[in-house]
């Protein structure tokens, strides 16, 4: 068995593991990254494109904030639309702020990029990947790589391996405790090379389901609507998205819908997710290890910054001071984030959504929410103030 060995062990190389590996190394604090997706896998994936101002900032500080700020679209505001009527989330002027249309996956190629530049070693495709010993002083990883066994030992693991990695996996069930709301439909997505059909994201609710309209680019525009958890991807031709989309986007947006072939589509599912506590032994959850948002409040990618700028804190005061409280209170501090951002996801999706089990009554409750909203200049700000991220406690 081949040996290595770190001082923080991070398990997945998403954005969250590779972020935290930047932060650290930007303190001359060591970092190996373990995947076991190949690196042409991770980069190619198609995921969120919104950040919040903090999450750009998170970026900044890391040293990657080049491309982003010319390539990235800052965005001040953003439309809610109700059977066609519209509202304008302006948050400049609700709360002085704004965020910024950059796809995770651009933020993932600029970290690996910048990570392999500077020597960090990042194992990709590796198999059998297993945190061990997380409760020692010493705790290891373990995996295989073109048939060799490979342990790395380090003071801490990060385990930024997603939903379904071996992270959470580990803790004893016996401690670990899970919260679910699985929603009963998925967002169908396409991927198109024409310009958006709005300067602005456009989030929808019509009777006959949910539409979003958002960019990668002013010539890329992502689109989703709300569709059956049964459905397939075949069963959604070009077509029959395009109708459908501009039939619950309403004639006013329509007008100014460009459509085409698209070049990616995709049926995702949601879910609300949270797993407490973050840390066992010297093992800690980030990101979707430990939480998953539905994506209608754009917050997956950035709940996930927010982690490892608070693990980054603790382990930055842990090897240049010696001191653990940032480190103890990690799970505490990261959980009370969680649940607002749990509680804004939770509340978008169910304002803009066609829930099958709603009645009557439901779905005039939905109504007056986007009325209160329209007519109420404080509800509107806190909604922006949600939006563009609530203040990290650190």
């Amino acid at each position: 068995m081949k040996s290595k060995k770190t001082q923080v062990c991070i398990i997945g190389s998403g954005p969250a593991g590779l972020l935290l590996s930047q932060l650290l190394h930007n303190e001359g604090i060591s970092s190996i990254i373990v995947d076991r997706q190949s690196r042409s896998r991770i980069e190619e994936r198609v995921r969120a494109g919104v950040l919040e101002w903090g999450s750009v900032e998170a970026l900044e500080d890391a040293g990657i904030g080049e491309r982003m700020h010319r390539e990235g679209l800052p965005h001040s505001g953003f439309d809610l639309a109700f059977d066609g009527d519209l509202h304008r989330i302006d948050l400049t002027a609700l709360v002085d702020k704004r965020v910024m249309v950059y796809g995770q996956t651009e933020v993932t190629i600029d970290l690996i990029a910048r990570r392999l530049k500077q020597g960090c070693e990042i194992i990709f495709s590796a198999e059998e990947v297993q945190p061990i010993d997380v409760k020692s002083d010493a705790p290891k990883v373990r995996y295989t790589k073109d048939g060799e066994t490979v342990e790395i030992t380090c003071d801490y693991i990060a385990g930024c391996d997603g939903f379904h990695g071996v992270s959470r996996q580990t803790i004893p069930q016996d401690i670990l405790k899970t919260f679910e709301r699985v929603y009963p439909f998925g967002w169908m997505g396409v991927l198109v090379e024409k310009p958006p059909v709005s300067d602005e994201l456009i989030y929808a609710n019509h009777q006959r389901g949910f539409a979003l309209c958002s960019m990668r680019s002013p010539t890329r525009s992502r689109y989703y609507v709300q569709c059956p958890t049964t459905d397939k991807v075949e069963d959604w031709s070009d077509a029959r998205f395009w109708d459908e989309l501009a039939v619950r986007i309403g004639p006013q947006v329509a007008a100014n819908l460009e459509t085409g072939d698209s070049f990616e589509k995709s049926i995702a599912p949601l879910r609300s997710f949270v797993a407490e506590p973050m840390r066992f032994g010297n093992l800690f959850l980030c990101g979707d290890a430990a939480h998953i948002v539905p994506p209608t409040g754009a917050k997956g990618l950035n709940l996930a910054i927010a982690d490892v700028r608070i693990l980054s804190r603790g382990l930055i005061e842990h090897y240049k001071r010696a001191q653990d409280a940032y480190l103890e209170a990690y799970s505490q501090t990261c959980l009370k984030r969680v649940w607002k951002v749990e509680r804004f996801s939770w509340y978008m999706s169910t304002m803009l959504h066609q829930f099958p089990e709603f009645s009557g009554f439901e779905k005039r409750m939905q109504r007056a929410e986007f009325d209160y909203l329209a007519g109420s200049e404080a509800a509107s700000q806190a909604l922006a103030e949600n939006y563009v991220g609530l203040p990290l406690e650190m």
